[in-house]
């Protein structure tokens, strides 16, 4: 997809869904944040199943950090199997350590919006 192509479709999205993906795109290297974050992030505190869809429809041509998002306990929402284990490590990749339960430690990673 062209710029000018991605230009126009972004446009043609809505407020919330043209938030979200700035909000994602902000995440930094080594940082996470949680789906319900990213949805109040964009004006709507209720919406983290539709942050999950704009992850699912918009990461790849978009290039959003889509394994910088986890659900709020601190965990990997993708089945073992199906995503799980590239997003772990993708996410080790960048420094982040997970507890023996597979938790991320909010206090040394979770991202906040300055």
């Amino acid at each position: 997809m062209s710029i000018l192509e991605k230009a126009k479709t972004l446009s043609k999205l809505s407020l919330f869904t043209r938030k979200a993906i700035a909000a994602i795109k902000k995440i930094p290297r080594g940082k996470v944040s949680t789906y319900g974050m990213i949805s109040a992030m964009a004006g709507n505190p209720r919406a983290a199943r539709q942050v999950v869809w704009i992850l699912n429809s918009y990461s790849e041509w978009n290039n959003l950090p889509w394994h910088r998002i986890v659900n709020r306990n601190g965990r990997i929402s993708l089945a073992k199997g199906r995503g799980y284990e590239l997003q772990k490590a993708l996410l080790q990749k960048e420094g982040m350590r997970f507890s023996k339960n597979d938790i991320i430690d909010f206090d040394k990673y979770l991202w906040k919006l300055k």
